[in-house]
Order: structure tokens, then sequence, then C-alpha cells
């Protein structure tokens, strides 16, 4: 955390890399082409928000896995010149012809996790070219570059990414061929390290970079909006999507999206939702994100001392987790897209110091196993609570788990930039992953899968719905002490997002560690919540914790009622932050060992 003397363990071999520390400018993701695109970028003159655009479009290819231009995106940033935390709204909303009825005539009872009725309209692209716009200083063929140059020299194959193509050969040999065309060249799985294009994107790439003109950078980067938004991408994506296609169902579907829903879509910029936690504001998007959950269990847990919420106790895990459930269940009972003075008077009431306290209140020494939303004067929702009847595969790895049919558990990726001039951006792209309905051939991309986190359910606040915005799980997070922005941090991992972020924050704020010690510290999460990914179950009392946490913890987890789930020793979270100190102009930056794909890079 900046502006805070190193802890007492600073020296102790409890870290796998150090955290950088400089004044020029830092730059953490989730793959080392993206902190390095962004690090050069930053060498080069740019901002932070020239070099999280270049990075951001980097990612696209070193991890389509993870997410893609088809996706959607959420942001919280600040400028060097106002340093009022903002959210960049980049997720899309539910095309024109995505009604609850539309789909329950499909035969659906959810909406799929896997395949094009379940996308919503990519936010990502358009909203990274409008934030280059509206705060960035070069040319949108300069940002392009670095993405063009690794679509077409390609990138190494990551283990992860071998693993997801080896899950789903069978699907797109049998149902997705353009898929299959793309992702296994030459009728192969790529193996881990071995070079991967992507012609196709490359080509969509300079199509954007060279189109129409213009006499000002803003006007040449708005002709490339066009022609995403109303032009060559959006006419594409609308007659691929209309053929009927293998959907997670088992079924063939035809999606509904047009190119009029893209023409829709304008990305925008919001207040952030703010909490207090231990002298430090946290800012979060809004109730159509899963944000609040991570402002929620941060004011439960300022009820506590800090010996009481240490994550290398039993109790201090306990705590943690049974905050984070009461918080999850305030989520799907309350959480949606809804009207914006709604919105404001909900949050007001789950974040008010009399409803942390009382929920901080309900948490005793033994695991619940109840779907628990508080009352906040508002009818709650309650969603089918179904527990999972098969299992699935490599639970809780902080990677994609997926499924032979595409569905996938946990994706995303992430990046953190923050310039000598004390701009700060941290961003969570997603969605549109290979993996998520077939790829567009002409484009080199897929749709995305974010509306599988609606219900097709009227009374639902998250319910489905033209035009509205399906509550997301992507949730960066960006810090400020003294109304100065020190900190910008996020994870990928789904449902798991803010679960993360609560174990560093508790850890750098609460117990003073350094950025790279609370990293790698042993990571857990709770399961004890309804999945926002199809099908939608949950694991009542679940808590899944990294091996490498001390046999007497996990014992006393048990006894305490926790179905305790042991998982890989590295196998939880891939956090990143970069920090920033107001008075000194000490940077500092930090990135997630597991998964071997994490870099920080500055200097």
């Amino acid at each position: 955390m900046a502006g805070q003397q190193p802890s007492s363990t600073d020296a102790l071999p409890h870290k796998t890399r150090p955290t950088l520390r400089g004044s020029f400018g830092m730059c953490a993701s989730t793959h080392w082409l993206a902190s390095a695109t962004a690090q050069s970028v930053l060498e080069r003159g740019g901002n932070a928000f020239d070099a999280a655009t270049a990075g951001a479009f980097v990612l696209h290819v070193a991890e389509p896995h993870l997410n893609g231009p088809g996706g959607d995106l959420v942001a919280v940033l600040a400028t060097a010149a106002d340093p009022s935390p903002l959210v960049l709204a980049g997720q899309g909303h539910a095309p024109r012809g995505a009604t609850i009825e539309h789909f329950r005539a499909e035969g659906l009872d959810h909406v799929p996790g896997a395949g094009a009725l379940a996308a919503a309209v990519p936010g990502a692209v358009d909203s990274w070219l409008w934030l280059l716009a509206e705060f960035g200083t070069w040319e949108l063929a300069d940002i392009l570059a670095y993405a063009i140059h690794y679509a077409e020299h390609g990138v190494p194959v990551v283990p992860q990414l071998a693993r997801v193509l080896a899950t789903v050969e069978d699907l797109f040999r049998t149902h997705w061929p353009t898929s299959y065309a793309q992702w296994m060249p030459g009728g192969r799985v790529p193996q881990p390290h071995a070079t991967l294009v992507n012609l196709a994107y490359s080509r969509t790439l300079r199509r954007l970079s060279t189109t129409g003109g213009g006499e000002t950078r803003i006007a040449r980067i708005d002709a490339a909006r066009r022609a995403w938004r109303t032009g060559f991408v959006a006419a594409a994506v609308a007659e691929f999507a209309a053929e009927p296609h293998r959907h997670s169902s088992g079924r063939d579907h035809a999606g509904v999206i047009t190119a009029a829903d893209f023409a829709d879509f304008l990305p925008s910029l919001e207040p952030a939702v703010t909490a207090e936690f231990r002298g430090v504001t946290v800012a979060k998007a809004g109730l159509w994100s899963q944000g609040p959950v991570l402002l929620q269990a941060l004011t439960m847990l300022d009820h506590f001392d800090d010996e009481q919420i240490d994550p290398s106790t039993a109790r201090g895990i306990h705590t943690i987790a049974e905050a984070l459930k009461l918080a999850m269940a305030d989520r799907e009972a309350f959480y949606g897209h809804l009207d914006p003075a709604d919105a404001k008077a909900v949050v007001s009431r789950l974040l008010s110091p009399r409803y942390s306290k009382e929920r901080a209140g309900l948490i005793g020494a033994v695991a619940s196993t109840a779907f628990r939303p508080g009352d906040i004067g508002v009818t709650p929702f309650t969603p089918p609570l179904v527990t999972r009847q098969h299992a699935v595969q490599a639970d809780g790895v902080g990677e994609p788990t997926v499924q032979q049919t595409g569905e996938t558990r946990g994706d995303t990726c992430h990046i953190d930039v923050v310039d000598r001039w004390g701009n700060m951006i941290s961003a969570t792209p997603s969605g549109g992953w290979l993996q998520s309905s077939p790829t567009v051939p002409d484009l080199g991309f897929a749709l995305g899968t974010r509306l599988q986190m609606t219900w097709l359910d009227p009374a639902a606040p998250s319910r489905l719905a033209p035009g509205r915005r399906p509550r997301t799980t992507l949730t960066p997070t960006l810090l400020l002490r003294d109304g100065s922005p020190v900190a910008a941090l996020g994870t990928p991992g789904g449902d798991q997002q803010d679960q993360w972020q609560l174990i560093y924050l508790v850890r750098t704020l609460a117990l003073g560690m350094d950025p790279q010690e609370a990293i790698d510290a042993p990571a857990f999460h709770t399961t004890a919540l309804p999945s926002s990914f199809w099908p939608r179950t949950w694991t009542p009392g679940g808590l899944v914790i990294e091996e490498r946490a001390d046999e007497a913890v996990i014992d006393e987890l048990r006894a305490r009622g926790h179905d305790v789930t042991v998982s890989g020793p590295w196998s939880q979270g891939r956090l990143s932050v970069v920090t920033r100190d107001p008075d000194s102009g000490i940077l500092q930056a930090a990135a997630n060992p597991r998964g071997a794909q994490g870099y920080a890079a500055g200097r």
C-alpha cells in the first residue's frame, strides 16, 4: 500500500519476486506481453490511458481464452487533473431481441453459458477507443500496432490456453468449424509454448486503424468507432450469429444480436461507489456490477480488530468468508440494473453504518449454510438455490474452468497502470473468450456470453430485458487516501474477484503487508453463493483454500462447519496492483505468480 513503510516481514522469504519500486511509471497485468506493451507506451511518452489501451488490445491476442474483442470491460480511473474516481462502464446491454419470452420459447430455463444467444452487445473495443479519445494522447494506429504485431507474428501458447483448447476440441471440430479452423491450425490442438497467430483479427485491427480518416486524432478514433458500431464489424457479427449453432444447452439456437444493437451501445463514465476501510477510501462500480460486494464486506470487517480478520488464521478466514456470504446474498437479492435513483437509495442502505453493524453481528463461530439477504426495506429476490449435481473440472483454479460444452466458470484478465503524472487506471476486460461462441471468421473473434448472468424471471432485479446491462462480475478497484488515488488493483476470477481482492486489502491495509507479499500469501474463497455462471448452482458452506495453508487451520475450518476443498498450492487468484505515494511520487507494482503469466513492469 502506497504511503506505508515496508512491513517487518519484508526481508523474509515470503515473496516469489520483489515489489517493484520507482518514480517513472508502473504497469501490472495478467500477461507479461501486456505489461511490457504498456510500459513501452509509457517509455515513449504516452500516459496511463494510452498504455492501458495498448496493453488491453494485446490481451485480446495473448489471452484469447480469457477475453476478446467481442467481450466487455469495466475500469476505474482517476486523472492527474481530477482525482475523483470514475467508472468506465464498457458493459454492453442485452440486444433488442433478448427477451425472456424468446428464451423460454427456445426451451430454455437459463441463459446458456456458451453460444451467441447469450451475447450482450460487445462493449470492450468501443469503450477502449472512447477512453483513448477522451483521456489518451496517442494515435490509434500507434496503439493498435502492438496487437497487430502479435496477431501476425504469433504469441506463445500458455499452458492454460492449451488445456482450454484441448477441452473444447470436440465441440469445435463437431459443431463450431470456424473456431476449429482458427484455433487448431493443421487440425491439432496447439501445444504449450507453441506459436499461435490470428491473421483475421490483425486484418480487423488494420481496417479499424486506417478506416475513414480525419484531420484530428479524435476524428480518426471516431472513424474507427463508427466502423465498429455501424460498419463492417457490426454487419459481420450480425450475419454470422444469425446462423443456428450449438449452445451449452445441448441444442442449436440462433443468436438475436443485430447490427442495430451495436449502434445502440455507447460507453459511459459514472461516479464510483465508495466505502471506507481502515481509513482508506475504496472505489468500485455500482450495482450493475458486483463491486459493492467488496464494499459491503469491508464495512462489515471494519467492526472487527486486526487479529479477528487475519487471513492466515482459521478465525480470520472464517470471519472473512462469512462476511462475503452475507454480501453475496445481498448481491443476488438486490443488485441489478436499477433506475439511478433507486440504485443510489439501495447502495446507501447497503453501505450504511447501521446496516453494516447489523450484518457483522450475524457472523458467529460456526459456518452458515443459509442464504441470508438483509432487510433494507426492499423485497429481496431469492434465486433458485440448486446445488451442483456433478463435479466441475479443475474447480477453483483461478483460471477458466471449462466444460466440453464451452461453459466457462471463472474467466477474465486484468491490467493496472500508473504514470509519472499521477494518472491511474484499473481495468478488467473480459468476455468474448474463444470458447464462448463460434469464431466470426471474417473478424477473428467470438461474441461473449455475459447474458448468462441474468435470470429468466421477471421478478429478479438482474433479469434479462432488452437494453439492460447484465449484472457483471467485472470489478476493478481504486484506492484513495485523503482524496488522492494511491492504488489500482484487480484480478480475474468471476465470483471470486472481489473475494481475492478483499483478502489482499485486509493484508495490506489492516496488517501492513507489502503488495507482493500479500499477493503471494495463501488464498481462499467461498462457493456458498449462487454462481453467476451457467448453470447457476451453489455449494452451501463451500470453501476452497490453497494447500499451502496450515493443516491445523484447515482442520479448524472444517470443525467450524465449512465444507472445505483443498486446491493446488498456487491456484487461487491472479491479482495485480500498482500504487502511488502522492507525497513522494514513489510508485510500486506487483503481480501474481500463479499460472506463470502475470508480470509487473516499471521503473
